[in-house]
């Protein structure tokens, strides 16, 4: 886990990276965070975003979020990448993805975040599933720079899944950022409070 959160910012031809090209960041993620996770990874996720937009030179690179806004990871996620004043793109497994897969306690929550996208995209399925979550990790995959995962290295297996995810981006030799910060564990947490719809949370970047 150690490598993965020392990517460095040089291009494979050994320049640095423009500090006007946005910067793409993927994530995947668990759905079940508890709530001391959530504030966890929020801090975390903040401290490694801000580190990974710095260029070379030192100024900070525009911030794009590719998220499917599932529960969880993927929410936290959207909702850190608008607090540093980043961009949201979301790309939806399925047409019905909305309504079959979010619950109540959290469709304010991705609503808000939905309202708040740049662009929303659908991975052309119908119907959720594993090969819908697959198709939309591909596409994400396609379109990022690095990816971050809120993983506790656990190996379901699960086609679309978290694990599955990190195989796929580390086969393509997508950086990967591991985040599971000491103190996380997995587990249903309270129903997230509603965002506002025109006031995202503002933090120096």
């Amino acid at each position: 886990m150690g490598e993965d959160h020392k990517q460095s910012d040089i291009s494979v031809i050994g320049r640095p990276e423009s500090a006007a090209r946005p910067l793409r960041v993927g994530v995947t993620g668990h759905t079940d965070l508890s709530r001391t996770t959530v504030r966890l990874v929020t801090a975390d996720l903040r401290d490694q975003l801000r580190r990974m937009r710095r260029a070379v030179l030192g100024e900070s690179r525009p911030l794009i979020g590719v998220s499917c806004l599932a529960p969880g990871a993927d929410c936290v996620f959207a909702e850190v990448v608008l607090a540093l004043d980043g961009s949201l793109e979301v790309i939806l497994p399925s047409a019905d993805y909305a309504d079959s897969q979010i619950p109540d306690r959290y469709a304010p929550v991705f609503h808000g975040l939905l309202r708040r996208a740049g662009s929303v995209r659908t991975a052309g399925w119908a119907n959720a599933g594993p090969r819908a979550y697959a198709a939309a990790n591909e596409m994400m995959l396609d379109s990022v720079d690095r990816l971050v995962a809120v993983w506790s290295g656990a190996q379901s297996g699960q086609l679309g899944g978290t694990a599955h995810a990190v195989s796929a981006a580390r086969a393509r030799r997508i950086p990967v950022t591991v985040i599971w910060p000491e103190g996380s564990r997995r587990g249903r947490p309270p129903a997230p409070a509603e965002p506002a719809d025109d006031v995202v949370p503002r933090r120096a970047a």
